[in-house]
């Protein structure tokens, strides 16, 4: 597996035992709201001796949006929960704040919804919280939200 993640290159998302990769558009050509924002994705999260992988257009750009803005709450906050709820099965990750600026990232990750799920648990502390923010707003950079709802 680490083989095949070095093919991969770094990812354009990562935090804690979290990875993303983001390979493109779906659909390049469309320019409305709802197929203009879907991105193939590459996902990996892996913790003592467990790695899951999953792939596709899974992640629509607003949900990346919806992360960033969360997280920046957040940090300004140190309190709160921060999501990307993903509309897709495949992928969901919450950040919670803890006390002493200590994070929970719980991440469900699926290549396959209806027959598997798996979950994992990150402590974390919130100065990564900065590292994401950028990652994400580089990501929405790359791929800006195509007509976004007013």
């Amino acid at each position: 597996m680490e083989r095949f993640a070095n093919k991969l290159g770094s990812p354009d998302i990562k935090m804690a035992g979290l990875q993303v990769w983001v390979h493109g558009r779906q659909f390049p050509e469309a320019t409305d709201y709802w197929d203009g924002n879907w991105v193939r994705v590459t996902v990996h999260c892996g913790a003592k001796g467990s790695d899951v992988w999953a792939s596709g257009p899974i992640i629509h750009l607003p949900e990346i949006l919806g992360l960033a803005d969360a997280c920046e709450r957040m940090s300004q906050t140190l309190s709160g929960e921060a999501s990307l709820d993903c509309m897709e099965p495949e992928l969901s990750i919450k950040l919670q704040a803890l006390s002493l600026g200590h994070l929970l990232m719980t991440v469900a990750i699926t290549p396959d919804h209806l027959n598997q799920s798996h979950t994992f648990q990150f402590e974390i502390d919130q100065s990564h919280l900065s590292n994401l923010i950028a990652e994400c707003r580089q990501t929405l950079m790359r791929y800006p939200i195509k007509n976004p709802p007013e």
